[in-house]
């Protein structure tokens, strides 16, 4: 479903970076951002994430998930990171980028287009462009000439995403390309209306991420009334306005944060996976317990069912990983922070 852009919406693009496997999708989020994001050595990552910062001078935003082809994670943990990723880019994505290596494309990567299809909706290949990654000083032209000429393989797996494709150098400090990445970007959005990607589940992450807002927003209204009262008594009139203006934005800023890594969407599939955890490791642990008689099938089913909760509750675990990695642990509340950075001690006099 394609959303129009409204008036007053920021102009920030939501970028959805999409890998099958190895560190193509990361190499892209380095080369997008310009800058060393994922180090050279990642493959993969366990935890969806945002990273914000500019594309030939727009704002970009980028978000990247789990590899598409991620042998390690479980089904539980892989639903709960592409809600997520959903909740990270609401209200929806401008353009979804599947970044592919130029030089090693396997037979699963010719499958992506109907797995994408089937996370995000059979409307979202409109949205969609392939991105290349390849190394070292190769002639631009030469190599769109292989793409769409000489290697067929390349080719049909590019005509499963409309035909659209861009090829980006490994190295993340050449930006000489950044310009005409950019230009295809907008060409997808204009193509669809100006607009982004909607779907149901995308709604369904905007109205969790909200309504999480509400909440948190709720219990810090002492707190920001609060940091009010002190700037009212440091500040008169439009420097008033101004550092009332910077507190609120910073004050929404980390709400929306914290709403997009836990809301009530995220713990309900948090929850599942520990209840199956704990039913599948007790059934399991009984079963084998059989072998040695009626007390054999309690006790082995109490510890099959604790392994299982474990099991399922490593997602716990990942999310509290996640907030520390995405978002520094806070050792002061955060108008703590606002407080003493503007009033912790008066300007020595020039």
């Amino acid at each position: 479903m394609d959303k129009k852009k409204k008036k007053g919406c920021p102009v920030e693009l939501r970028l959805m970076v999409v890998g099958s496997s190895g560190p193509s999708q990361f190499l892209l989020t380095n080369a997008i951002l310009g800058r060393q994001v994922f180090s050279k050595d990642v493959t993969s990552i366990s935890d969806s994430m945002k990273n914000s910062g500019e594309l030939a001078g727009r704002r970009v935003a980028v978000i990247n998930g789990p590899n598409i082809y991620d042998k390690d994670m479980s089904q539980a943990k892989t639903k709960m990171e592409l809600r997520r990723s959903k909740c990270l880019c609401i209200p929806g994505p401008h353009a979804f980028l599947v970044a592919f290596d130029l030089e090693n494309i396997s037979l699963n990567d010719m499958s992506t287009s109907r797995l994408m299809k089937k996370r995000f909706g059979r409307h979202c290949l409109k949205h969609c462009m392939v991105l290349l990654a390849y190394e070292g000083n190769v002639d631009g032209p030469a190599l769109e000439n292989r793409v769409k000429k000489t290697d067929w393989f390349l080719k049909e797996l590019i005509e499963k995403y409309g035909g659209r494709f861009h090829i980006f150098n490994k190295n993340w400090r050449d930006q000489s390309k950044d310009r005409e990445l950019l230009r295809n970007i907008e060409m997808i959005v204009a193509s669809v209306g100006g607009g982004f990607f909607s779907s149901r589940t995308f709604q369904k992450a905007e109205d969790c991420v909200k309504k999480e807002e509400k909440k948190l927003r709720k219990q810090m209204t002492a707190d920001i009334e609060k940091t009010w009262t002190e700037l009212e008594k440091q500040y008169i009139e439009e420097e008033l306005f101004c550092q009332k203006d910077v507190y609120t934005a910073n004050v929404s800023a980390e709400i929306r944060a914290k709403a997009e890594m836990d809301n009530s969407w995220l713990r309900t599939s948090l929850a599942r996976g520990l209840g199956t955890g704990v039913v599948v490791g007790a059934v399991m642990g009984a079963l084998f317990g059989s072998i040695e008689g009626p007390g054999g099938m309690v006790l082995y089913g109490i510890i099959g069912g604790a392994v299982g909760g474990s099991a399922g509750g490593t997602a716990q675990v990942a999310i509290e990983n996640m907030e520390d990695r995405v978002f520094p642990p806070v050792r002061q509340n955060f108008n703590s922070i606002f407080i003493n950075r503007f009033f912790a001690a008066p300007r020595a006099a020039a």
